[in-house]
């Protein structure tokens, strides 16, 4: 029972980072119909941002998350308006080689400054604790805690606000979005720099329990992209739900069934709903 309990709360873990990441990315497809395949990258410069600004600036580990969301953000907004905003006009595909070519430049930069050698990012937040019968750190707590806190408040700007009920009728339907006289170019900024922000904080909260090297996106956009499927494409709420059961499954999967195929749970999980339910768990129509 001590064992289910620990993976109930690992996947709860692992879900939240999940989660974090896969809502930027559905934020994005939801604005602008872009699959953002370079979202993984800014995950990658998001924790490389937090863990130079500790090591190399001294920072606080908070203070060094701040920094790293506004540089992704700002990272972010730049992408959109000098690659994506170009091809706006143009067949979907050039978005999608646009975006793969984004994430490999990325790739090939940090790299280049850094080296390829994997990295541990230090935490203030490693004091590790007991309770109803489970071992775990307080940077696991942490990871539950920023990611509920962060989802509320992003829920809240969505729901509460002029800015966020732009953003959610730019996503349920453009052309009425602009006939109503949204500015659909500041609407796309703002939802890019969320996206990034969101990918930053994800990458720093994970790093200490994970390791920080340049293809670290790599996995976990290929997880997003199946979690924002299962989900319904655009969907907030499939994105959130998506990433825990994405979660749990890997967690539970590797405790009791292998950890050598925890990986592919999470393609398995795909089929499974996918042919239960072909437009995801949240679908709803694009406009």
């Amino acid at each position: 029972m001590d064992t289910f309990i620990q993976q109930i709360f690992n996947g709860l873990t692992v879900g939240s980072v999940y989660s974090l990441f896969a809502l930027g990315l559905t934020l994005v497809y939801g604005i602008l119909h872009i699959p953002n395949f370079a979202h993984g990258a800014l995950y990658m410069v998001g924790g490389y941002i937090t863990l130079m600004m500790m090591t190399h600036a001294g920072l606080h580990y908070v203070l060094a998350i701040f920094i790293s969301v506004i540089v992704v953000g700002l990272l972010a907004v730049l992408m959109e308006r000098v690659v994506f905003y170009p091809l706006r006009n143009t067949p979907p595909l050039q978005d999608k080689i646009a975006a793969i070519g984004i994430m490999l430049f990325l790739e090939a930069l940090i790299q280049f400054i850094w080296g390829a050698e994997y990295r541990s990012m230090p935490t203030p937040f490693g004091r590790v604790v007991e309770f109803l019968g489970i071992t775990v750190t307080t940077q696991r707590i942490l990871i539950i805690a920023a990611a509920v806190i962060i989802m509320l408040l992003l829920y809240l700007f969505l729901k509460k606000t002029m800015t966020g009920a732009a953003i959610i009728a730019m996503s349920q339907n453009r052309e009425g979005a602009f006939l109503s006289g949204i500015n659909a170019n500041k609407t796309a900024m703002l939802t890019f720099f969320i996206s990034g922000a969101l990918a930053a904080v994800a990458s720093s909260i994970s790093a200490p329990i994970n390791l920080v090297f340049p293809g670290m996106g790599h996995l976990v956009i290929l997880k997003a992209f199946v979690i924002i499927i299962i989900g319904g494409m655009g969907s907030i709420p499939g994105a959130i739900i998506g990433g825990y059961i994405l979660g749990f499954s890997e967690s539970l999967g590797a405790a009791f069934i292998s950890n050598d195929y925890k990986d592919l749970i999470a393609f398995i999980l795909l089929i499974m709903i996918l042919t239960l339910r072909p437009k995801g768990l949240f679908a709803r129509e694009v406009q």
